[in-house]
Formats: structure tokens, C-alpha cells, sequence
């Protein structure tokens, strides 16, 4: 009898060790995923800006951590792990404060920003006037900031690269009204085919150095595709070599010629870009979907994305959902109508 009460102390005490072991790996784990949160709390208070910090990842750890400390109570093991549950939380959370701090600073870095650019102006202005003798003569605020800022074109930008149609879409107001978070250009041209679209790339746009470019050409090739679509094919797939030349990176989204009549030589013309499109791995815009387009849920779901910190580029399919649908209904779409003529 002893025999069997030795035994079970015996497993007992080992089952018990075995834990306490478990215990320990358990709180190295916690303190080895702890220890960067104070280092990150310093950096972010005296980075004074909310800039790089991503608030849903802070929520996310501070609900891990509640859910490990839940589990914790329910079965009752009330130990130093528990302990340093609650200090790693402790720490985590304080990120939040900072979070909240840096936006304050940041809030107000623009503010005193957009008080020195006013500043900068009236003084231009002042300046002007007495170069130009002229009295009584005032420029709104924002007549200087667009003759500012639309004299130099940042690299990086998104390009929308069309023909006619494309050129009429107010790419500038729309990317205000939706929230673009990075510079869209409009160097579309009239009569752009796509036997000369790769030297007016290099010529116009290839300094820029796109991050991404929506290609609507087409339009003015269906006598070129109905003749010689090897000739179309060719001259297309040199366009994207060009944009790829420049940046390997790019995103490219290629847009359909717009078939409302069903024209058979439209439909396989649309067939070969979009299967251009598959063996360059880019994205296929049918531009036929325009009249079902509502860029107003991609603007909440963008001004959603934002308000939560994901500062994430939209995507191209979204941009030409924007832009498309809003030329399909504020122009008159006979140019779109007569691409066979």
C-alpha cells in the first residue's frame, strides 16, 4: 500500500514540476515578446509623430493579452505569470496614450504648416504687387497653392495614360474627393494610338518614374487590329517593357476598349489585352462594368481603411472604378460609342 502512495506522490510531485516548468518557458516567452514594447513606447514618444505606427496592430496584441490573462483566471492558476501577462499589457496600452499624443502633435504640426504657407503667400503676394506697380490686387490662397504645386510633378505618382476620353477625366478633383493617398496625373493625349504610345511614354512620362499607370489605348487602333493584330499585340507588350524598364515594380492595370455594340473585332481586340495583361501579371480593367461601377462605397471603405491607420495605396481597379464611372456619367459617351468608325 505504501508502494502505490509513494507512486502517486511521486507522479504528483513530477506533474507539478512539469508545470512549474512549463510555467517558466511560458514567462520567458512573455518577457522576450515584452521587451521591445517599452523600447517602442520610447521611440514613438520621442519620434513625436503617429506617422509608422499602426493602431489596429496595438489593438490587436492588447487582445491577445486579455485573452491569455482570461485564460489564466478561469483555470485558476494565480502565479507569475500572470503577473507578467498584466505588466506586458500594462506596457502595450501605454502605447496607446503615446499613439493618441503623437496624432495631437501631428494635428498640430499641419495646422502650423498650413499658417506658415499662408504666411509665405501673403509675403508673395506683397512682393508681386510692388514688383507689378499694381495696388488693390489680391490672389485667393488657393490660386497660389495650385500654381505652386502643379508646376512640379513628383515621381512615384500614379499615371493615367488614355486618349480623348481619358484626357477630359479631372483626375486632381476626383483623387481630392476621394482621398488619394498619393499623386495621380492625367498624361493622356488626343489620337494616342498604341503604334506611337511607347516613344510619347519615354518623351512625357517615363521621368516621373510611375509607381502605377492605368493604359486605355486602343481606341484609334481598329483598323491597325482588324489588319495586323500581331503588329497591336507588339507594339503593346513594348509599351509595358517601357513602364517596366523604368520601374520593375510598377503596377499596371490595363483598361478595355469600350464595346457597346458588341463589335467583333472590339471583342477580340479586348481578348488579346486582357490576355496581354495575364502574362505581364497585370490587372484588367472591362471598362464595360463602368455603368455599374459605385465609387462611393470604395470611398467609405478607403476613408474607413484610413480612419483605422492602414495607410495603403488604393488599388488600381479602384482608381479606374473612380475615374471611369465618373466620365461614363458626366460626358457624353459617343466617343466611347464610335471606336469601329
Amino acid at each position: 500500500m505504501r508502494y502505490y502512495v509513494d507512486k502517486i506522490k511521486t507522479q504528483k510531485f513530477r506533474s507539478v514540476k512539469k508545470m512549474e516548468i512549463a510555467h517558466l518557458f511560458e514567462a520567458t516567452m512573455l518577457i522576450c515578446f515584452g521587451f521591445s514594447w517599452p523600447l517602442n513606447v520610447i521611440k514613438a514618444y520621442r519620434a513625436r509623430t503617429a506617422k509608422g505606427t499602426s493602431l489596429p496592430f496595438i489593438i490587436l496584441i492588447i487582445t491577445g493579452y486579455i485573452a491569455g490573462i482570461t485564460a489564466k483566471l478561469i483555470n485558476k492558476q494565480y502565479n507569475y505569470v500572470l503577473a507578467v501577462y498584466f505588466l506586458n499589457l500594462a506596457i502595450v496600452m501605454t502605447n496607446i496614450f503615446v499613439y493618441i499624443r503623437n496624432k495631437a502633435l501631428d494635428k498640430k504640426a499641419v495646422a502650423n504648416d498650413v499658417n506658415d504657407a499662408i504666411k509665405s503667400i501673403q509675403v508673395e503676394n506683397i512682393a508681386e504687387a510692388k514688383e507689378d506697380n499694381m495696388t488693390n490686387y489680391t490672389n485667393s490662397l488657393d490660386e497660389f497653392i495650385n500654381r505652386k504645386t502643379t508646376t512640379v510633378e513628383m515621381k512615384n505618382s500614379v499615371i493615367l495614360f488614355g486618349g480623348s476620353l481619358d484626357k477630359k477625366i479631372p483626375v486632381a478633383e476626383l483623387a481630392k474627393s476621394f482621398d488619394f493617398n498619393f499623386e495621380i496625373y492625367n498624361k493622356s493625349e488626343d489620337s494616342l494610338s498604341v503604334s506611337d504610345c511607347g516613344k510619347y511614354f519615354q518623351n512625357k512620362i517615363a521621368a516621373l518614374q510611375p509607381e502605377g499607370i492605368l493604359i486605355h489605348i486602343g481606341d484609334k487602333d481598329y483598323n491597325l487590329f482588324k489588319n495586323d493584330s500581331t503588329s497591336f499585340d507588339n507594339a503593346y507588350l513594348n509599351l509595358i517593357s517601357g513602364v517596366k524598364a523604368v520601374n520593375k515594380k510598377c503596377r499596371i492595370a490595363l483598361v478595355s476598349v469600350n464595346n457597346p455594340n458588341n463589335d467583333k473585332t472590339l471583342a477580340l481586340m479586348n481578348a488579346h489585352i486582357k490576355a496581354i495583361a495575364d502574362s505581364e501579371n497585370a490587372a484588367y480593367i472591362n471598362l464595360e462594368n463602368a455603368k455599374l461601377w459605385n465609387p462611393e462605397a470604395t470611398k467609405a471603405a478607403s476613408e474607413f481603411a484610413y480612419e483605422m491607420g492602414l495607410k495603403i495605396r488604393k488599388p488600381l481597379r479602384d482608381v479606374a472604378e473612380i475615374l471611369y464611372s465618373y466620365a461614363y456619367r458626366n460626358f457624353d459617351t459617343k466617343p466611347l460609342d464610335s471606336m469601329a468608325g
